[in-house]
């Protein structure tokens, strides 16, 4: 059986994935109303706090279950899954786990995985997207409130930001308090990433294309075979 062959914490992690991507929506959805919902009434702004300090605690008791089940000794698990201890202290993060996600859907619906570029293009467009509107949030709730940040507006924010990940960097509109700074910081870091990779799996893609190409024409360049006549 399959959750025999599996151990405890993976098929933990398999149940969750999907639920948790989705407390991760909410997560968002939930900040995105305390950071540009000034003026809405309070109870609502209370109703979003409720919310992100909800869907906070599940990626915490997550974590912590993973944690007991997979019987590791803490420095040693936290090393092996450095990104969901990244996920606990920063959850806007959680999109990064985008690929665990679609092969959770195409598991469930007993669906082929995409080839390898399709899935690095995928995955490195939707992370972007939603790096880009979590990493906006952040640095319009960090910056409005210094006058002499240029950034005053949730617009000028998403302006800010992808300048950032798409590492143009024009320079008219930048963070100038220490968290908009940390907050670019870690923005450069995922835009060169997924930068790299979207380009190099576009790469391989095309040399793996035109090598196929090649040995379908053989050596005389017509299609034929080597020795054909």
């Amino acid at each position: 059986m399959r959750e025999q062959a599996e151990t405890r914490d993976a098929v933990w992690e398999r149940r969750t994935e999907l639920p948790l991507f989705y407390a991760s929506l909410i997560f968002l959805a939930g900040y995105a109303v305390r950071v540009l919902a000034t003026d809405a009434h309070h109870l609502w702004r209370q109703i979003a706090t409720i919310v992100v300090l909800v869907t906070w605690l599940c990626f915490i008791v997550d974590f912590l279950v993973r944690l007991v089940l997979s019987r590791q000794r803490p420095r040693r698990f936290i090393r092996l899954h450095w990104l969901d201890a990244l996920v606990v202290l920063l959850p806007t993060l959680r999109p990064l786990r985008m690929i665990k996600v679609h092969d959770a859907i195409q598991a469930k619906h007993d669906r082929p995985r995409r080839s390898l570029y399709p899935r690095v293009i995928t995955y490195a467009g939707l992370s972007s997207l939603l790096l880009g509107f979590s990493g906006s949030l952040g640095m319009y709730h960090v910056e409005r409130l210094d006058p002499a940040s240029p950034i005053q507006t949730f617009w000028d924010a998403v302006w800010c930001v992808c300048q950032t990940l798409t590492t143009v960097g024009y320079g008219d509109v930048a963070p100038v308090t220490p968290k908009g700074r940390l907050i670019a910081i870690g923005l450069m870091a995922c835009g060169l990433a997924l930068l790299g990779a979207v380009t190099g799996s576009f790469s391989s893609w095309l040399i793996q294309i035109f090598r196929r190409e090649g040995e379908e024409e053989g050596p005389s360049g017509d299609g034929s075979a080597p020795g054909a006549p």
